[in-house]
């Protein structure tokens, strides 16, 4: 069986963080691991505290996936901290990782701050180096390239901006007002647009997340980058278009739209509706 490890946070509420990646790893069927760089109190309305592992804790946690259950692709989440940065990279380059997706969160959907000023520079110079691909969103990627982004064209510009200062590939992830929800890969000199419609669906809590996670589960799987890219957005749509509706704030999506009903049974004999059209759906 293939194998995943994601490096992240846990959220509380279960849409975002470590909770997202176990889930949508799992959807995507590859045996999924984690090793949490902080337990944070939230919910959909926000951040109350994070409470922040220590250096030594994460690097226990990394050997013993490591030494054991070697993980076919890592992917790396919220880390809040310069010292746990250093530890992971370094971790991942004694171990020589393979299929590395670094997601750089710096901002909760909230609007919560996730990271410190000094840990930016830190996973700059430590952690984008090792990565096979990074995925900023828009805000991210005016931080990492230093340019504004206004347009599609200054997307693709930041894109390869930053690809060419670390080198890794990215994908520049649409949406923010920008765009109906097209991302731009950058990839050893070449360019890919992956088109997406907009679902209606306010509830986003965790799209990064889910994303990254899910692209990480294709290339431990052996897909090519713009496969599991792709195939990672097809995920997402359908997590989004199932609507799910829970929670106060900004909402989670659905990680178990496409899961088989068999177990999803109640104890009065019914299936959750969430399930009902993911159960009569010819796989694929």
């Amino acid at each position: 069986m293939y194998t995943a490890l994601t490096i992240a946070g846990s959220d509380s509420s279960g849409g975002a963080g470590i909770q997202a990646d176990l889930k949508t790893m799992t959807l995507n069927g590859v045996f999924a691991m984690s090793a949490i760089t902080a337990l944070t109190a939230q919910n959909t309305t926000g951040v109350k505290s994070i409470l922040e592992a220590t250096p030594e804790f994460l690097k226990d946690e990394i050997d013993e996936i490591f030494t054991d259950i070697r993980p076919d692709a890592v992917k790396i989440g919220m880390v809040s901290s310069a010292g746990l940065i250093r530890v992971i990279a370094e971790r991942l380059r004694f171990y020589h990782a393979e299929h590395i997706v670094v997601d750089p969160v710096m901002v909760a959907t909230s609007g919560a701050k996730l990271i410190d000023d000094d840990a930016v520079a830190t996973l700059q110079e430590e952690l984008l180096p090792l990565a096979e691909v990074i995925t900023p969103n828009i805000p991210e990627t005016q931080v990492l390239s230093g340019l504004s982004i206004q347009s599609e064209e200054d997307m693709v510009k930041a894109a390869e901006a930053i690809s060419r200062a670390y080198p890794c590939a990215v994908l520049c992830k649409g949406g923010h007002s920008l765009n109906d929800a097209n991302d731009y890969l950058y990839a050893q000199g070449a360019g890919t647009w992956f088109h997406g419609k907009r679902i209606g669906n306010p509830n986003t809590h965790g799209t990064g997340c889910t994303l990254s996670s899910a692209i990480a589960a294709n290339l431990a799987k052996g897909f090519s980058l713009v496969e599991s890219v792709q195939r990672a957005k097809e995920y997402i749509s359908g997590a989004l278009a199932a609507g799910l509706d829970l929670g106060h704030g900004h909402d989670p999506m659905n990680h178990a739209f496409a899961l088989p009903a068999a177990y999803a049974v109640s104890a009065d004999g019914t299936i959750p509706k969430e399930f009902v059209c993911a159960a009569g759906e010819e796989r694929r």
